[in-house]
């Protein structure tokens, strides 16, 4: 038996030294694994909530953007409206211009528009505009020229002078002949 009190005291040893490190790893993990835990569970949360505030931040912000986006596109188009007509309002601007044009007493008063076959240049034609050009001719002297030509200039949409001759020889009482040829840019119906 002494083989058996010989295990015996073995097993016993082994179930010590077994026991001793257990404590020992209870111990380590208590002092040092267990606030390293809690500490690693505190920054996960703080990492979720400071993630949860960046995409909301971000959220806001892409709204942001998409406000002054739309607003800025409202204020483009409303600037684009100073420069061009609608198609469908195109024919209402020979009516515009003959009004200024009795607004300031201009004598022997035509206007027609130009034919658009007579265009030469694609330059003029666009995608989303095209050019639309007025032949006007009265007669005026120069004061009642230049009031009609400023009152042309603060017209909205913007009509542009494209070019103008003034003809003394062919005076008449109320003035030098005066040919203009007007433009306008007109927006193209678009399809939806």
């Amino acid at each position: 038996m002494s083989f058996m009190n010989v295990y015996k005291k073995y097993l016993t040893t082994v179930a010590l030294v077994w026991a001793a490190y257990f404590i020992v790893l209870v111990f380590v993990y208590m002092l040092i694994l267990g606030p390293m835990l809690a500490d690693k569970k505190r920054v996960e949360d703080k990492l979720a909530a400071t993630k949860l505030k960046y995409e909301t931040l971000v959220r806001e912000s892409q709204e942001d953007a998409r406000t002054k986006l739309r607003e800025e596109i409202e204020l483009l188009r409303s600037r684009m409206e100073d420069f061009t007509i609608d198609f469908e309002n195109s024919a209402n601007l020979t009516f515009d211009i003959s009004r200024i044009a009795g607004a300031e007493q201009i004598a022997s008063f035509s206007i027609r528009s130009r034919d658009d076959s007579r265009r030469t240049s694609d330059l003029t034609e666009g995608k989303y505009v095209s050019e639309s050009q007025i032949d006007v001719s009265f007669n005026a002297g120069f004061h009642q020229f230049a009031t009609f030509l400023n009152a042309l200039e603060r017209h909205r949409p913007v009509l542009l002078v494209d070019r103008f001759t003034v003809n003394g020889l062919r005076q008449s009482a109320s003035g030098p002949q005066v040919d203009m040829n007007l433009v306008v840019l007109v927006r193209k119906q678009q399809d939806s």
